[in-house]
């Protein structure tokens, strides 16, 4: 493969993609909250949540919303597990339940002004007064994955996407880490896309194929290399993928640079 023409496809793809409405997905909700304060913990929320069908992932993002209220970081300042947990607990997100979601503010509340690796941090705040009894593994801590332990950590990759890349998608506000430092969210969808385009000979998922995906649109965008994310991802949501399926490359946008299934 040509690398100098692989990396014009995907700046035309990304262009496709690089408006507000180019696509259904949880970062529009992200991005109606104009102040910092909100935007950073709505935006940590909405990605710990985005897993699972994208019209469930925006309804339970939008039904935490409706709960934190138009200024989501005073509502979490001045959170109370004892009196504010009720609207919350009826909330089902696959194996996320409601008592998640108040632990999640307690932590989110507890963190707001403390320094330190924010997912140790946050596994060694005390959640009794979240849950009562404490469970053995706390749904909670599905929100503070960590490279440590092999996983993509998707959604902590998901949430430094939308707070450090600034375009017509993400809308951007923390001036650290620079768009070059970040690794790619690393899900189905990309997974496919990696490995259509060749951009990793990883077989299994996990921080290393993350990382290799990301080795890979960094040689192509030093500077940016995650902006292909999104355009890639709804690319593969949108069916027009021909990763390992019958019709191939022939509805793909990148047609002639990608590889699927079979081909040499």
């Amino acid at each position: 493969m040509v690398r100098g023409s692989l990396q014009g496809r995907l700046d035309e793809l990304y262009a496709s993609f690089n408006f507000p409405e180019s696509a259904f997905d949880p970062i529009q909700v992200v991005r109606r909250y104009e102040r910092l304060k909100d935007r950073e913990l709505i935006a940590f929320i909405a990605a710990g949540l985005a897993f699972g069908r994208v019209a469930s992932v925006v309804n339970s993002i939008e039904t935490v919303c409706a709960v934190l209220g138009p200024k989501p970081a005073e509502f979490i300042r001045h959170f109370d597990p004892s009196t504010d947990s009720a609207p919350l607990l009826p909330l089902v997100h696959r194996w996320i339940r409601g008592r998640d979601i108040v632990a999640l503010l307690w932590i989110l509340k507890t963190m707001l002004d403390e320094a330190g690796s924010f997912s140790e941090r946050a596994r060694a705040i005390d959640l009794k007064p979240a849950y009562g009894k404490v469970p053995k593994l706390p749904g909670v801590y599905f929100f503070f994955s960590r490279p440590s332990s092999g996983g993509a950590c998707k959604r902590l990759n998901l949430f430094l996407r939308w707070m450090v890349r600034k375009d017509g998608v993400d809308p951007g506000g923390w001036k650290t880490p620079l768009p070059g430092q970040l690794v790619i969210p690393l899900d189905t969808h990309t997974i496919r896309a990696g490995k259509c385009l060749r951009l990793t000979k990883r077989a299994s998922p996990g921080w290393k194929m993350a990382a290799d995906i990301t080795a890979s649109l960094r040689a192509i965008d030093p500077a940016d290399p995650v902006r292909y994310d999104f355009s890639l991802c709804h690319l593969s949501m949108m069916g027009a993928c021909g990763y390992k399926t019958k019709q191939r490359d022939s509805q793909c946008p990148l047609k002639g640079v990608c590889k699927p299934a079979g081909t040499k």
